[in-house]
C-alpha cells in the first residue's frame, strides 16, 4: 500500500498530473470518473494568491467526490509561499504540493518552478519553511535539473526528504528539454533505490499506454506514476492502465457514443463552474484530442470550435455520435 502520510493510494497509484489551463475541475471530474488515484489543482501562484486575484482564488475549489487531492503552489519568494501555503490548506485539501518543475519561461526564469533547481539550499530551505507553516502533507514535484549539467536529482530528494516532504514526483527532463525528446527515467530509477529515501516516488513522462505503464513500473520501480499530457482527451487511460496491470489484458477504447458522452459531462460542469461563455470557449482546447484519430473529423472540429450557443453544441454533438456510430 503506497501511502503519503495517512493518505492510502493503492498498491500502485496513478496521479493526474497539475497542469495550467487543463487540471480545472471539470477534466479532474472525467478523470476521476476513469479511476484516477490521486489528482492536483493546476498550479496557482503563489504572489496571486496572496493578492486575492480571482482566477488563482478561483482554482483552490475543490470537491468531495475529488478526493484525494492536493493543491499545488508556486513562486520564487519563501515568504510568499508560506503564507499561500496556509491559504491553501484553509481550502482543505488532503496536501499541498510545490511546484519545483514548471519549464516555462515567465515562470522558471523568475526563480520559481524549475527555476529553484539552479539553488538547492533556497529549495531545501522554501520546503522546510512551507512543512512547518502546515499541517498536511507536503509534496514536491520537480524535473532531473535545470540541464544535463546539473543533475543533481537523488541529492535533491535526499535534501527535500530531510525536509519534511511525504512524497516526490519526478518529471524524467530537465528544464532545457521543455518537453521535447525522451523522458529519462534512470535518474528516478537511482532515487527510487537509494538506500535513505523513505517517502514514496513518482515518476512522469512519457507515460501514453497501458504496455509502457507497466515497462516502466516493472523496469524503474516507482511507487506510482504521474500521468499528463496523454489524459488531456483521453481520460479513459488511467482506467486501461489498471485494467492491463490487473490483467495483462488490454480494454478496447471508447467508441463514439462513450467519447460524446464524456464530453458532454466535460462541457455540462465547464459550463456550470465557469459560465456559459467562459466555460464553452475553454472547451475548445479539449475537442481535437476527444476526437484524434476519426476519419474526416475536421468539418465538424470546426463546428465544435465555431459554436458559442450550447443547446446547439449539445445538437452537434448528438449528430455526431449518429454521423460516427459505425466507424468509431
Amino acid at each position: 500500500m503506497v501511502k503519503i502520510g495517512e493518505i492510502e493510494l493503492g498498491k500502485f497509484p496513478l496521479l493526474l498530473a497539475p497542469m495550467e489551463d487543463v487540471s480545472d475541475p471539470p477534466f479532474r471530474a472525467v478523470c476521476k470518473e476513469q479511476g484516477v488515484d490521486m489528482m492536483y489543482t493546476e498550479f496557482i501562484s503563489s504572489d496571486a494568491l496572496i493578492r486575492d486575484a480571482a482566477k488563482s482564488v478561483q482554482k483552490l475549489d475543490i470537491y468531495d467526490y475529488e478526493r484525494p487531492i492536493g493543491i499545488q503552489i508556486f513562486g520564487d519568494k519563501i515568504a510568499s509561499m508560506r503564507e499561500a501555503a496556509a491559504i491553501a490548506e484553509k481550502a482543505n485539501p488532503e496536501l499541498i504540493d510545490i511546484n519545483y518543475g514548471c519549464p516555462v519561461k515567465k515562470v522558471a526564469c523568475k526563480g520559481a518552478g524549475a527555476g529553484i533547481l539552479l539553488d538547492v539550499p533556497k529549495m531545501e530551505k522554501m520546503t522546510a519553511e512551507i512543512v512547518k507553516q502546515v499541517e498536511l502533507p507536503v509534496t514536491v514535484k520537480t524535473r532531473l535539473g535545470w540541464d544535463d549539467k546539473t543533475i543533481r536529482i537523488v541529492e535533491v530528494a535526499l535534501r527535500l526528504q530531510d525536509a519534511g516532504i511525504k512524497a516526490l514526483t519526478i518529471h524524467g527532463r530537465t528544464r532545457q528539454q521543455m518537453y521535447k525528446g525522451e523522458a529519462d527515467w534512470n535518474p528516478i530509477a537511482a532515487v527510487k533505490n537509494h538506500p535513505d529515501i523513505e517517502i514514496p516516488i513518482f515518476g512522469n513522462g512519457d507515460i501514453d499506454s497501458p504496455q509502457k505503464a507497466l515497462e516502466y513500473k516493472n523496469e524503474y520501480g516507482v511507487d506510482g506514476i504521474m500521468i499528463g499530457r496523454a489524459a488531456i482527451g483521453y481520460p479513459w487511460i488511467f482506467k486501461e492502465i489498471k485494467h492491463f496491470l490487473a490483467t495483462g489484458e488490454t480494454i478496447e477504447g471508447p467508441d463514439i457514443m462513450e467519447r460524446v458522452r464524456v464530453v458532454k459531462k466535460h462541457l455540462d460542469f465547464s459550463i456550470e463552474w465557469k459560465g456559459e461563455k467562459q466555460g464553452i470557449f475553454e472547451m475548445r482546447r479539449h475537442y481535437t484530442n476527444y476526437f484524434r484519430g476519426i476519419s474526416h473529423f475536421k468539418p465538424y472540429r470546426a463546428q465544435l470550435v465555431d459554436i458559442q450557443d450550447p443547446a446547439a453544441l449539445y445538437d452537434l454533438l448528438d449528430q455526431i455520435a449518429s454521423e460516427f456510430e459505425a466507424v468509431v
